[in-house]
C-alpha cells in the first residue's frame, strides 16, 4: 500500500511537518496582524488627532481646522472638535453608520473625561451611543479646555483583518500545495533508487546474482547503490565459491564406497549416500518399519549411539549386525564452536571381509587337513621302508605304490591350488579357438564310457545344436566338463543316468549335466563353489576317488573367464543339475 512504502512514508512526514510549521505560523501572524491593524489605526487617527489639534491651536478661525482635518483623516472617520467655549463642531464621513457624537457624552465618559480633566491623550474601543455601531475613538486635548477627537467603525479595521486572514490563508494553502508536490517529488527522486535496489533484493533472493542497480546520483544513495553492486558480486563469487564445495563435497560422498550419515541433536538424518540408505533399510525392516514412511528419525541403534557420542563428546565406535551382515560404524560429533550441533557416522559393510577372513583361515585349516593325509601317509611309509617293516620285494613295491600315489595326489593339490590361484588373481590367458561343438562334447563323453560302465550308469548325450563352432579355450572347457561328468557318474547309484545335453540359442550355447544321483542337501547349494567345501562327506563311497573340492571352484573361474555362468540345482535323493552357459 501507498501509506506503508518508503514513499508515502516520507511525502506525509514532509507534509505534516510543514503543516504543522504554517499551522503555528498563520496563528502567529494573525494574532500579530490583528492587533497590528488596530495599533496602526489608533497611531494614524492619533497622529490626525495632534495634527489637528495643533491646528485649532494655530487658527483661530474655527472652520480651518476643521477644512484641513477633512483633507488629513480617512473618509471613513470623523472628526470631533469640542472648544473650550462649549463649541463643537464635526466633519462629513463616508461611513454612514458613523453618527455625530453628542459633546455632553463626550464630556461624561468616564475614559474620554480625561481628556478635559487632565490633557492626556485617550484610545478606546467603544458602541456609539444610541447605536450598534462598534468603533474606535482617540482623543487629545486642546487648550483651553477643549479636545479634538477622532473616531471611525471597527467594521473597516475588521475588514482589513479579513483580507489579512484570506491571503494569509491563501499563502497557507499554496504552502501546502507547493509543499505536497516538492513532498513527492522529493521521496520519488530519493525513493526510486531504493525501489530498484528492493527489486535487485528480490532478484538476488532468487539467485538472479547478475542483477546491477543503476548509480542515478553521485550522494549517499549513490553510494549505497555502488555498495550493493559490490556486495552482489561478492556475494555470487561466494554463493558459487559455495556451490562448488557443495557440488565437490556431494560428489566425494555419492562416490565413497562406505556409508555416510549426517544427523542433528534430535536425530534427524540430513546427509546420506547410497550405501549408507541401503544400510538404513536394513535396520528399518529389522526393527519393524516401513522405509517407505518418510521418517527422518534415524532407527535404533544410531539414536542411542548418537546421545553417547552428543553426552561424551568423544568419537564412537560401534560394531552393528543386521539382516545377516556387519557393518563397523564411527560416530564423531560436528561442532558449532564450542557446541555439539550433531555428528557425522561413516559405516563400512565389514561382511565381505569378515567372509574372506573365515575363508581364509578355512583355507589354512583345509590346505593343512589335505596335506596332512598324504604327508603322513609318505612319512609312514617311508619310514616303513627305511626300518625294513616290508620283508619281502613285493611289500616293498606296494609301499613304494602308494608313496607314489599320495605323491601323485599332493601334486594334483598344489596344482589345482596354484591353478586356482592364478583365475582368481586374473593372470591366466584363455587360448581362444574355433571348436567343433559336436565332436568336442563326443570327445570328452568318450573318455567317460568305460567309467559309467563301470560304476553301472547309464550316459545319456542328446545334442540339439544348432551351429557347428564356438570361439573357446578347448583345454580349459574340457577340464570343466571332466570335472561335473566325473562327479556325476561317482555321485550317482547303480542303475542311475547321467545326461549330457548341448544346445543354443541366437546369443549362448547352454551345456546341461543332470543325474539322478544323491543329490546336494539344499543348504548347502550356495557353497559348492567355494574351495575345499565338500557338501557331505558320506557321498564319497568306499573304493571310489576321493576329490580335494577344488574342482567346482576351478571350474566357475573357467566358464567366468569365458564372460559365462554356471548354476546348480539339486534336490536330495533326486539328483543334481549343472547347467554351462557361455555367450556366443
Amino acid at each position: 500500500m501507498f501509506w506503508r512504502s518508503v514513499v508515502g512514508k516520507l511525502a506525509i512526514t514532509i507534509l505534516l511537518l510543514v503543516s504543522f510549521v504554517l499551522f503555528i505560523l498563520t496563528i502567529l501572524l494573525l494574532g500579530f496582524f490583528e492587533n497590528f491593524h488596530v495599533n496602526e489605526a489608533e497611531e494614524d487617527m492619533m497622529q490626525t488627532a495632534t495634527k489637528v489639534s495643533q491646528m485649532v491651536e494655530q487658527y483661530d478661525n474655527q472652520k480651518l481646522p476643521l477644512e484641513n482635518a477633512e483633507l488629513l483623516k480617512d473618509p471613513v472617520s470623523r472628526v470631533a472638535i469640542v472648544y473650550g467655549d462649549g463649541t463643537f463642531r464635526t466633519s462629513d464621513s463616508t461611513d454612514s453608520d458613523l453618527n455625530k457624537l453628542d459633546p455632553q457624552w463626550l464630556r461624561n465618559d468616564e475614559d474620554l473625561v480625561n481628556v478635559f480633566r487632565n490633557g492626556e491623550d485617550v484610545q478606546k474601543e467603544t458602541t456609539l451611543p444610541n447605536t450598534d455601531v462598534k468603533a474606535m475613538i482617540v482623543g487629545t486635548p486642546i487648550n483651553p479646555n477643549g479636545a479634538v477627537f477622532i473616531y471611525q467603525s471597527l467594521d473597516i479595521v475588521n475588514q482589513t483583518k479579513a483580507d489579512t486572514t484570506k491571503i494569509i490563508f491563501l499563502a497557507a494553502g499554496i504552502a501546502i500545495v507547493l509543499t505536497t508536490i516538492f513532498a513527492f517529488f522529493l521521496s520519488t527522486r530519493i525513493t526510486s533508487p531504493l525501489i530498484k535496489m528492493r527489486e535487485a533484493a528480490l532478484d538476488l533472493t532468487r539467485g538472479e546474482f547478475n542483477t546491477k542497480v543503476p548509480i542515478l546520483t553521485h550522494d549517499e544513495i549513490g553510494e549505497l547503490a555502488m555498495a550493493f553492486n559490490r556486495m552482489g558480486r561478492q556475494l555470487k563469487f561466494h554463493i558459487n565459491a559455495l556451490r562448488q564445495e557443495k557440488e565437490q563435497f556431494s560428489s566425494i560422498v555419492s562416490s565413497m564406497a562406505d556409508g555416510v550419515i549426517t544427523l542433528n541433536r534430535n536425530g534427524d538424518m540430513l546427509v546420506t549416500n547410497s550405501p549408507a540408505e541401503q544400510f538404513i533399510e536394513k535396520l528399518y525392516y529389522e526393527n519393524g518399519i516401513e522405509s517407505g514412511d518418510g521418517n527422518p528419525k534415524s532407527p535404533e541403534p544410531l539414536g542411542d549411539i548418537l546421545q553417547n557420542v552428543i553426552q561424551d563428546e568423544k568419537e564412537m565406535i560401534r560394531e552393528i549386525n543386521a539382516q545377516g551382515r556387519t557393518w563397523v560404524m564411527i560416530m564423531t560429533p560436528l561442532y558449532d564452536q564450542s557446541y555439539v550441533r550433531g555428528a557425522v557416522a561413516v559405516i563400512r559393510d565389514m561382511t565381505e571381509e569378515r567372509r574372506l577372513d573365515k575363508m581364509r583361515q578355512d583355507f589354512i585349516a583345509n590346505v593343512s587337513h589335505e596335506l596332512r593325509t598324504p604327508i603322513s601317509m609318505l612319512q609312514g611309509y617311508s619310514e616303513a621302508i627305511v626300518d625294513d617293516v616290508a620283508d619281502s620285494k613285493e611289500e616293498k613295491n606296494d609301499l613304494a605304490q602308494i608313496i607314489h600315489e599320495e605323491s601323485l595326489r599332493m601334486g594334483r593339490l598344489v596344482n589345482e591350488l596354484l591353478d586356482l590361484a592364478r583365475m582368481e588373481a586374473g593372470q591366466t590367458m584363455l587360448n581362444k579357438e574355433n571348436v567343433d561343438t559336436g565332436k568336442f562334447l563326443d570327445r570328452i563323453l568318450k573318455k567317460f564310457r568305460g567309467l559309467a560302465e563301470e560304476s553301472k550308469v547309464q550316459l545319456i548325450s542328446k545334442n540339439h545344436l544348432s551351429i557347428s563352432h564356438i570361439s573357446m579355450d578347448a583345454d580349459r572347457m574340457e577340464q570343466v566338463f571332466t570335472n561335473l561328468i566325473d562327479n556325476a557318474i561317482r555321485h550317482t547309484n547303480e542303475q542311475g543316468f547321467v545326461k549330457v545335453t548341448a544346445e543354443n540359442t541366437d546369443t549362448e550355447l547352454k551345456v546341461s549335466i543332470e543325474d539322478n544321483g544323491s543329490g546336494i542337501p539344499e543348504e548347502d547349494i550356495p557353497f559348492v563353489f567355494e574351495r575345499f567345501y565338500k557338501a557331505d562327506k558320506s557321498r564319497t563311497r568306499n573304493g571310489k576317488k576321493k576329490g580335494t573340492g577344488l574342482g567346482l571352484a576351478i571350474a566357475k573361474n573357467i566358464v567366468e573367464t569365458h564372460e559365462g555362468t554356471i548354476n546348480v540345482k539339486s534336490m536330495m535323493d533326486e539328483g543334481t543339475t549343472f547347467e554351462i552357459r557361455i555367450p556366443l
